[in-house]
């Protein structure tokens, strides 16, 4: 309950400051303390109950599918040029697959798609069969999921935009918090603080206690 105040009161704070003539995203950052990131490094998949945005998804495919983007095998070979792969790349935030085709895609999109961190994967990314709705299911997933993937001792995401109200940025907050809560060795103690921010704002530092 008390984190819960907390966060109101930091995002009641940076509502505060000076309005930008665009949308600001907010940002999450949770940092951790005696924690080896190295040793046990995160890697979450967290479904939020508020879609922050719609993400731009790209479909790896036997046919074409009318509800996503689609790259069939046929045209894989397109992207064996470096310009046309770092384009794809870079214009799709997120990368689905039907399983059939899973070798295919690791030997032709492997290589860019792996660094990224964009790699169709099992948790979330793979279709068994590539019908309209397991298309539009995996979608909607795709698009209500944030991803975690440690590197350092500071987990920095986006969690939700501006013009979402309070309740649900916080519940987008505590989902996440939850989540990496519960995947720490231990737990509270693992976390040092956590901090919020809009796009052009200072942090807002919160203890926990």
């Amino acid at each position: 309950m008390e984190l819960k105040e907390e966060l109101k009161k930091a995002l009641e704070e940076l509502r505060k400051e000076k309005k930008r003539k665009f949308t600001q995203t907010v940002d999450l950052i949770i940092n951790l303390q005696k924690y080896d990131i190295k040793k046990n490094p995160l890697n979450l998949f967290i479904t939020l109950p508020h879609k922050i945005k719609e993400k731009k998804i790209c479909a790896f495919l036997e046919t074409k599918n009318k509800n996503v983007h689609t790259i069939t095998k046929s045209e894989f070979k397109k992207y064996s040029d470096k310009k046309q792969l770092k384009k794809l790349i870079n214009e799709f935030d997120f990368f689905i697959a039907q399983a059939s085709l899973m070798a295919n895609v690791a030997t032709t999109f492997g290589r860019t798609l792996g660094p990224s961190g964009k790699m169709p994967s099992p948790q979330l990314g793979i279709l068994v069969e590539a019908n309209d709705k397991s298309v539009n299911d995996l979608k909607e997933r795709v698009n209500n999921n944030v991803k975690i993937r440690t590197k350092e001792a500071s987990i920095k995401l986006a969690i939700g935009k501006e013009d979402m109200k309070d309740e649900e940025i916080i519940e987008n907050i505590l989902v996440v918090y939850n989540s990496v809560l519960k995947s720490l060795l231990r737990e509270k103690d693992n976390i040092k603080n956590i901090e919020v921010k809009f796009t052009m704002t200072k942090q807002k530092k919160i203890k926990i206690r």
